[in-house]
């Protein structure tokens, strides 16, 4: 008996989604709530793959409203937020979605949403952000999305989208960000129109990447409040117009992100004598990085990072590295100045991202340069001063802080390692290589939901978080981990894929063994053989400490330096540290070692 009710439950759902869907006016005599839940239904019935169970609740045993990723407003019981990202969902967008006309966010980013984005779309005049950015959508942008006028975001970068740009999206002028970037392949002339519409308003314009081509429309210059403007690589003539009177710089680029730092395949041969060995300065499985001169921009220095296309790898680095960069800027990230994609002298294509080169090279060479390079003297200067790590240290740390917890969407860097950590001429620590970001759609959501491929290459053996090898989902957690054994590296002169560590024996359980009494027993050798001329460089000059009390400082700061590094490379991912506590106990240890605060009392 209870097996016939639900058949007949369901073939009642069917048939009412049957008719529904068949006919566009059916829905107007039907009660606005019943045309969000039928509507709902034939989005779910679209989906041709969910792995991951995101759309099980999505049945008559609960409400609509609490379904999972959908909002309701209180008042009218009507769906105001779709909020699907990073589902791994896959199908196509239901035309339907347009009967959810109190609809004021719509939120699919990061699956895996095939077909052409429905014209439907346009009837959901209160829209207020659309965000369909890194899934497979092909075809052209319909025409009246325009019709969303109130529309602030509308994020499509990272799909198949061809042909032109709709003149009609200049109509909406609330609009406060338009990002048309990588991957699409939108052609044609940006509209005439487009600056004295939207651009007074608008603060982030992205079409990177794309087939544009013709002049920048002179009427961009009205963007009084633009803030970002990236167009480098289309195939735009003449010159960038002065955008509302702020001056741009003719090498590097402004703070409105645009890139006038333009380089071809030729300039980029030139600039490293013909990508010569003698500029090779780091390679890898799916990229070589040289040293380059640019004689057109004043003799500047950069490095030369040239993708191995023959890789799979390669092109998705590429592109990941870029969506990365672009919308990030720290202090401690290594600063991208442009991307070359091209093609050579024998019509293979070309991308290569250029990089200011930094002088001191990586942390990997500053820890372990008399191991790799021999006994030569001028090699074997290369070492580290206790405070020279902290400070890098921290370095690090605050900026894994800044991709988590301080740009717009946060920021999973998976590959973090010490040839990755590159020091400027002041041995200041930057993070580069951005080839295996991803990015999180909420850092605050619980562990297990953050989700993102799982067959994905997520870092460096050694490095790489314990749980990613069970096919855990990315997560900050995985960063922090990395972050916790490069420190326990910088600390001990170890690696972690050094032979001792065999038979259970790992780095993190090496230094965890060791605390707190027989930590200097496990240190860098070279690390104690100037920990002292290191503290007293920076704490001799207050005039008060003494040598005991400078060697107790000492011992308290590598103590703190290796309790602070099992922490982070903690197995389980809910015990590790977060990136902005690990700054504050860095800060912390430092500010002990230098003589600013007093050690903790010892038992």
């Amino acid at each position: 008996m209870e097996f016939s009710s639900i058949h007949i439950s369901m073939w009642f759902i069917f048939v009412q989604l049957f008719l529904f869907s068949s006919n566009s006016t059916s829905s107007s005599g039907l009660p606005g709530n019943e045309v969000d839940r039928l509507s709902l239904l034939a989005f779910k019935a679209e989906i041709v793959n969910d792995t991951r169970g995101i759309l099980s609740s999505w049945n008559e045993s609960l409400d609509f409203c609490e379904w999972r990723g959908i909002t309701c407003g209180r008042r009218h019981r009507r769906v105001t937020v779709m909020d699907l990202r990073s589902s791994a969902l896959e199908g196509q967008l239901s035309p339907n979605i347009g009967n959810l006309s109190f609809l004021r966010t719509l939120r699919l980013e990061n699956n895996s949403f095939g077909h052409t984005i429905p014209s439907e779309i346009g009837r959901l005049f209160r829209l207020q952000r659309i965000r369909l950015h890194n899934n497979s959508f092909n075809g052209a942008i319909p025409s009246n999305i325009s019709r969303c006028s109130n529309l602030q975001y509308l994020l499509l970068y990272g799909n198949n989208l061809s042909g032109k740009l709709p003149t009609e999206i200049a109509s909406l002028s609330k609009l406060r960000v338009l990002d048309l970037g990588s991957i699409n392949q939108l052609r044609g002339t940006l509209p005439p129109s487009l600056g004295h519409t939207i651009f007074p308003n608008i603060k982030k314009f992205y079409c990177h990447m794309n087939q544009f081509s013709g002049p920048t429309p002179v009427s961009v210059a009205n963007a009084s409040n633009l803030m970002r403007f990236v167009i480098l690589d289309n195939k735009f003539t003449g010159k960038v117009p002065r955008l509302a009177g702020i001056p741009l710089k003719s090498t590097s680029g402004s703070s409105l992100g645009v890139s006038l730092l333009k380089l071809s395949y030729g300039d980029l041969l030139k600039a490293t004598d013909g990508f010569s060995s003698a500029n090779l300065i780091g390679a890898g499985s799916f990229r070589s990085v040289y040293k380059g001169i640019l004689d057109q921009h004043e003799g500047r220095v950069v490095a030369v990072k040239v993708l191995n296309l023959q890789t799979s790898r390669a092109s998705k680095s590429f592109i990941a590295e870029c969506e990365a960069l672009r919308t990030v800027r720290h202090r401690n990230l290594v600063k991208l100045l442009t991307a070359c994609s091209s093609i050579d002298f024998q019509g293979n294509d070309f991308k290569a991202l250029v990089y200011d080169f930094m002088v001191n090279g990586s942390l990997e060479e500053w820890l372990h340069n008399s191991a790799q390079q021999g006994d030569n003297p001028t090699n074997l200067q290369k070492n580290l001063d206790l405070i020279q790590r902290v400070n890098i240290a921290i370095n690090i740390a605050s900026a894994l802080d800044y991709l988590h917890n301080g740009s717009d969407m946060p920021i999973v860097h998976c590959d973090l390692k010490p040839s990755n950590i590159l020091l400027d001429g002041d041995m200041t620590g930057c993070v580069g290589d951005f080839g295996l970001a991803r990015f999180l759609p909420d850092a605050s959501r619980p562990f297990s939901a953050q989700e993102s491929s799982s067959n994905a290459i997520k870092g460096t053996i050694g490095y790489t978080a314990p749980e990613y090898g069970s096919g855990t989902a990315v997560s900050t957690y995985g960063d922090v981990y990395s972050f916790g054994i490069l420190l326990l590296e910088m600390l001990t002169g170890k690696r972690p894929t050094d032979d001792m560590f065999k038979d259970g024996l790992d780095l993190h359980n090496f230094v965890l063994t060791a605390l707190p009494e027989r930590v200097k027993e496990i240190c860098d050798p070279r690390l104690l053989h100037t920990e002292e001329s290191g503290i007293t460089t920076a704490t001799d000059n207050r005039g008060y400490l003494g040598q005991d009390d400078q060697r107790q400082r000492a011992d308290e700061c590598l103590i703190s330096l290796a309790r602070i590094g099992v922490a982070c490379s903690a197995a389980m991912p809910r015990e590790r540290m977060d990136a902005s506590n690990v700054v504050a106990e860095l800060c912390r240890t430092k500010d002990v070692l230098v003589g600013t605060r007093m050690p903790r009392e010892r038992p």
